[in-house]
């Protein structure tokens, strides 16, 4: 009666029954999440105890008004949208994937994917848009026009349609339809 391969578990379990693990259950879709607020501090971070590291990784900490303190790693792979250099003092909008796994300490802390600095005439968004360029949360519609930039993260510029990927949206002011649309004047297409 008892399962003799787990002597811990004293219910029969069939192995042919249940599927293996596999790598790929996870949603390999990234879900990308935005928390802005205010830096309060940047300093170091080492990610693993080499030298080759030392200097390349940042802590970014944040004062949010929503979530309170929280910090950002930044990686030599972070995208700094117009590549702007921040300091302490400034309004900045960090973006991670909230489908990856996440420390469990206080304050919370997130792997940078794209950071923004706030300005008053500039909105980003991070998103994956579909072949429509609907963002996955149906609440921005992207109308693409021929001063519109479509790049890479490296500055090169993009020539294929920029549906079903991951985008960061840099635009002015949208409608105030449902959903909102909007004229990108940039698009970074994250490959």
């Amino acid at each position: 009666m008892y399962n003799k391969q787990f002597p811990c578990c004293p219910y029969y379990m069939n192995q042919v029954a249940h599927l293996s693990f596999n790598a790929n259950w996870r949603n390999t879709i990234q879900s990308f999440t935005a928390i802005s607020g205010t830096i309060t501090m940047i300093e170091d971070f080492y990610p693993t105890q080499d030298d080759e590291s030392a200097g390349c990784y940042k802590l970014m900490s944040l004062e949010s008004i929503e979530r309170g303190p929280v910090n950002f790693v930044i990686s030599p792979g972070t995208y700094f949208v117009d590549h702007e250099m921040v300091v302490a003092g400034d309004e900045v909008t960090g973006f991670f994937d909230a489908n990856a796994p996440a420390l469990l300490i206080y304050p919370p802390q997130y792997p940078a994917i794209v950071m923004a600095k706030n300005t008053e005439n500039q909105n980003v968004t991070v998103d994956y848009f579909d072949y429509l360029l609907i963002s996955s949360d149906g609440n921005l519609k992207l109308n693409i026009a021929e001063s519109t930039e479509i790049i890479l993260t490296n500055d090169q510029a993009f020539n294929r349609y920029p549906g079903n990927r991951n985008l960061i949206v840099v635009y002015w002011p949208a409608t105030k339809s449902i959903p909102a649309q909007t004229t990108p004047y940039k698009i970074i297409v994250l490959c």
